[in-house]
């Protein structure tokens, strides 16, 4: 009885005074800081990144004050109006929030989206932009793909990414045909 009782109290003491896992009683760990001091002295602090995010956008606003403001409005229409993965019709919901928001008047005809940039720089006054890196595209811009046996893709740049039928926060894999924007 007595190595039994000395055997509880040993086990109960161990329980007691030895650490838990942070996660079995529901506490998450800290998130942990680098502390660093500036030129002036001043202590500072950042958050130390533990995940690597190969494409994630830095710089997210590549805005631009000379294009259009209902650009703009059509990123926002988009975006509302977009599904979680692709419908393949990325041409039709990027026309619908182009006429939705005002910058054009008449829904574009072309059937293909890789035509898109053509049509809207011919038709409805827009501007090929001399940028070929989608990050630096303005907000609002609209980016035009290419694709050798398909219909190609088209994208309007947001925020927070890019949005077409669906949202996404990295550009199409496809080659980039153009920059599109009204000034």
């Amino acid at each position: 009885m007595r190595k039994l009782l000395t055997l509880t109290f040993t086990v109960l003491g161990c329980a007691t005074f030895c650490p838990c896992p942070a996660s079995a009683l529901g506490f998450s760990a800290p998130k942990p800081k680098f502390v660093y001091n500036d030129a002036s002295g001043k202590k500072h602090s950042a958050d130390v990144v533990d995940k690597y995010y190969p494409k994630k956008i830095a710089h997210p606003f590549a805005g631009d004050s000379k294009i259009d403001p209902k650009l703009c409005h059509a990123a926002t229409i988009a975006e509302e109006r977009a599904h979680a993965h692709s419908l393949s019709k990325c041409w039709h919901f990027v026309k619908e929030a182009l006429v939705a928001a005002g910058v054009v008047k008449s829904r574009p005809q072309t059937p293909l989206a890789k035509q898109a940039g053509q049509e809207l720089v011919n038709n409805y006054g827009f501007k090929k932009l001399p940028v070929s890196d989608p990050y630096q595209a303005p907000v609002g811009a609209v980016l035009v793909y290419g694709a050798k046996r398909a219909a190609g893709h088209v994208e309007i740049r947001t925020e927070n990414g890019f949005v077409s039928d669906f949202r996404s926060k990295t550009p199409s894999r496809r080659p980039l045909l153009g920059v599109f924007a009204k000034t």
